[in-house]
């Protein structure tokens, strides 16, 4: 079978198409996929690019969707011929936060998806969502997972409240279309005139261009009657953060979710705790919480937005098209 492998220095260049053999059958509690797609994520390319470094040879790629060839002894769970999609913490089933690293991540820790097939215990999947292609699967690992558990798990979202979301990122996006379908308001920002209007079309309902108005916390403040927004998804880290907390409602939730702009910085503490605001680190979810998504998703009929799909064969050019910035949605392999 193929599968792709990292140089333990990292660098695009370093992702190297190999043939190996295949993974055999699936022992008691285990099931064998044929992996079909995968998404990219920031943390994967953080991965292929060296930037976060990992052992010789790593297999990328948290997210694989795909389909089940052979259960073995015990398994319940699947059948042959089930669409399955990975999970991101495969040992974290549900309950509260139970890891603080990426040590048993696939892609990272541990192999992931970037080969054609893969044996691993039941728990390391859950079912597709019923009409999924293998693409827009592969998308809820990470992104489609953190956004839910930003609004839902964590942040109690419910119709009427009021959304931020910065940038046009995979979780943004996401984030966008989970809170419309929960009938929430949603202010969106970029800093592309022609992805905001992208975002409108979607169904946010106000847009803020962050390059032509860097106050922009001040200017959600002003689109909400004073009050601020109810929950914010915090992708920034320490550069966008102080406008956040402005733009935060009083006992409003931020999710910080990501560092795109650093990883410390100043933080406006007083007017986090004048606010009495919750800002909550948070990185995906449980397979419980998994789970609960992808019945929403099937009762919604929300699917994800796709940019464009590549080969396995071209992974490094897939990551050098995240790199450009110049996507709207997220970037799959297919194979």
């Amino acid at each position: 079978m193929q599968v792709v492998n990292l140089r333990s220095s990292g660098g695009l260049d370093q992702l190297t198409l190999n043939q190996v053999d295949e993974p055999g059958e699936p022992g008691p509690g285990e099931i064998r996929v044929r992996v079909h797609a995968s998404s990219l994520n920031f943390h994967d390319y953080l991965v292929a690019s060296g930037t976060s470094p990992t052992e010789e040879n790593r297999i990328p790629m948290s997210d694989g969707a795909g389909v089940v060839e052979a259960v073995g002894q015990g398994v319940q769970e699947f059948a042959v011929g089930d669409s399955v999609v990975s999970t991101f913490f495969p040992h974290w089933l549900d309950g509260p936060a139970r890891v603080a690293d990426f040590k048993t991540v696939p892609g990272d820790g541990v192999d992931g998806y970037a080969r054609e097939q893969v044996v691993r215990p039941v728990e390391w999947f859950t079912h597709a969502p019923k009409g999924y292609t293998h693409a827009e699967a592969a998308t809820l690992t990470t992104a489609g997972l953190t956004a839910w558990r930003a609004l839902i798990v964590d942040g109690g979202l419910k119709a009427g409240d009021t959304v931020l979301t910065l940038g046009t990122g995979g979780v943004s996006i996401f984030a966008v279309q989970i809170a419309k379908a929960m009938g929430a308001r949603v202010i969106a920002t970029s800093s592309s005139n022609d992805k905001l209007a992208r975002l409108r079309e979607l169904g946010a309902d106000e847009t803020i261009n962050y390059r032509e108005e860097p106050e922009w916390g001040k200017r959600v403040k002003a689109l909400t009657n004073g009050e601020g927004a109810d929950h914010v998804i915090e992708v920034g880290g320490p550069g966008t953060l102080p406008q956040s907390i402005e733009a935060v409602a009083i006992a409003g939730h931020i999710s910080l979710i990501g560092v795109l702009t650093g990883t410390a910085g100043d933080v406006p503490t007083a007017k986090l705790m004048a606010k009495q605001a919750r800002l909550q680190g948070l990185i995906v979810g449980s397979r419980r919480d998994q789970i609960e998504m992808i019945r929403a998703l099937e009762v919604t009929g929300l699917k994800p937005i796709l940019d464009r799909s590549f080969g396995l064969a071209e992974i490094a050019d897939a990551f050098r098209h995240q790199e450009s910035g110049q996507h709207f949605g997220k970037i799959c392999l297919e194979f």
